[in-house]
């Protein structure tokens, strides 16, 4: 836990003023600033309605790891949760993209539920909200399981999917444990609903759950302690929380840094916020990467997975 972060949030709830809040994957990086004082090049949008129509396709250069590299990291994973390490990991990696477009340019277009373009660093439209709170109730939506909606019956084959099912049913549990560290009464109110996303040339099926439970009336006092205490998200993560973290960082070789973080606005005594996926960032020579990945179980195919990780490389123009 990160004490100085945990304080700055929860003077900041406390003053009720509208604030917005970006959070790295680990914790240790984190901007907490005032609406009023956010600086022009911190763009964002919450809650968006998106359209799942195509406009149009852009295709982008991509130039992923390799299958050898990507296999030696999911066997890797496989031995631990043979071991019993680990039963569910969200195995992630970045790629190096040439866009053709600027962050501003990539925001401007981008249709998601959640959009952020934070200075001249990254850019994510996120289809995943992280924690909702509005009334004293906080909710979060955890999405794992996706298929493309062209194939064939394709509702009916992901909700039919016992791979699928189980790992999903995990991070249902997870975020169900989570929400109990710091609310009353929780309980799963919607279990495994389809979702259409644009996926730039293609259009995905997402499969999520809704979840709440009760909170303090003064909860805006312990925003704070709030997401401190269920960070990272565990839909990013895995099961069992701790020791997966510990696993995936020996096996990714690269820091995720803010991407599966979250960020998010307090105002008006309610909260939202986004888990940081479908993210692009760009480092100190100018290059692109993309940063992707998808839940890895005993039962995960590694060609299968491989795939995901480069369909989630795309545009959502």
């Amino acid at each position: 836990m990160n004490e100085e972060l945990k304080n700055i949030l929860n003077k900041n709830g406390s003053l009720n003023e509208p604030f917005f809040f970006c959070i790295s994957y680990d914790l240790s990086k984190f901007f907490v600033k005032p609406l009023k004082e956010l600086p022009p090049d911190i763009k964002y949008s919450i809650n968006e309605k998106v359209s799942s129509k195509i406009a149009k396709k852009h295709r982008i250069i991509k130039e992923p790891i390799s299958y050898e590299e990507y296999k030696k990291r999911f066997d890797f994973i496989q031995e631990h949760i043979k071991a019993g390490n680990s039963y569910l990991l969200n195995l992630t990696s970045q790629t190096k993209i040439d866009p053709k477009l600027s962050l501003d340019e990539i925001y401007e277009k981008s249709r998601a539920k959640f959009k952020l373009k934070f200075f001249d660093d990254f850019v994510c439209f996120s289809p995943e909200k992280f924690i909702e709170i509005k009334k004293n109730k906080i909710y979060t939506h955890p999405m794992k399981g996706t298929i493309d909606s062209k194939i064939p019956n394709a509702e009916a084959m992901i909700l039919g999917d016992k791979k699928e099912m189980a790992e999903h049913t995990m991070v249902v549990d997870l975020l169900r444990n989570d929400l109990g560290i710091v609310a009353k009464k929780i309980r799963v109110d919607k279990f495994r609903y389809i979702e259409k996303i644009n996926a730039g040339e293609k259009k995905l099926l997402q499969v999520s759950s809704k979840i709440s439970g009760h909170l303090e009336e003064n909860w805006n006092e312990k925003i704070g302690d709030i997401l401190t205490s269920i960070l990272p998200a565990g839909s990013i993560t895995g099961c069992p929380k701790k020791k997966t973290v510990e696993i995936l960082k020996n096996c990714e070789n690269y820091e995720r840094d803010f991407y599966t973080g979250v960020f998010g606005v307090y105002e008006n005594k309610t909260l939202n916020s986004a888990v940081m996926i479908r993210f692009i960032e760009k480092n100190k020579d100018g290059e692109f990467f993309y940063k992707s990945g998808g839940g890895i179980t005993c039962d995960s195919d590694a060609t299968s997975e491989f795939e995901e990780l480069i369909d989630k490389i795309y545009l959502p123009f």
